[in-house]
C-alpha cells in the first residue's frame, strides 16, 4: 500500500522537543500539518516550514485525519482531548487520534471510549516510562 503524505491532514498537538521534532518529520514526508502548543514561539520553525498554526487543540483538530498528541501529564491529556471543544468533540468522524504522552491506562481507556462513540480511532503510545 502507498500513502500519499501530501494529501494526509495531520494535527500536532505539543510542540516540546520531541514534539517539535517529530513534527518536522511529518512537514519533511509532506504532511498538510496544523499545529497547537501552549507556547506559541516554539512553533516558529514549523511555520515557517509550511505549517499551520492553530489557536486551540480544537480548532488544529478539525479537519485532521490523524491526531498526534505529546503533551505534559495526564491531566493535560484529559483536558485536550476531553473539554469541550477538545480534540474528541472537534476531530471528524473516522479519524485516528495518537497519544504520546506517558499517561494513565484508566484515562487511555476514557478516551478510547470517547473517540469509539464518534467512529475515532484512539491509540495510546506513550514514547517513555509506562
Amino acid at each position: 500500500m502507498s500513502i500519499n503524505f501530501a494529501k494526509t491532514r495531520v494535527a500536532f498537538i505539543g510542540l516540546g522537543v520531541m514534539g517539535n521534532s517529530m513534527a518536522g518529520h511529518l512537514l519533511t514526508a509532506g504532511c498538510q500539518l496544523s499545529l497547537f502548543t501552549r507556547t506559541a514561539s516554539k512553533a516558529k520553525n514549523l511555520i515557517d516550514r509550511g505549517a499551520i498554526w492553530r489557536d486551540t487543540p480544537a480548532a488544529a483538530v478539525e479537519n485532521a485525519d490523524v491526531v498526534f498528541s505529546i503533551v505534559g501529564d495526564p491531566s493535560d491529556v484529559e483536558a485536550i482531548y476531553l473539554n469541550d471543544p477538545g480534540i474528541i468533540s472537534a476531530l471528524p468522524s473516522g479519524s485516528v487520534a495518537v497519544d504520546m504522552t506517558t499517561s494513565s491506562p484508566t484515562l487511555a481507556r476514557r478516551i478510547a471510549d470517547a473517540g469509539s462513540k464518534k467512529n475515532i480511532q484512539v491509540l495510546d503510545a506513550p514514547v517513555s516510562g509506562g
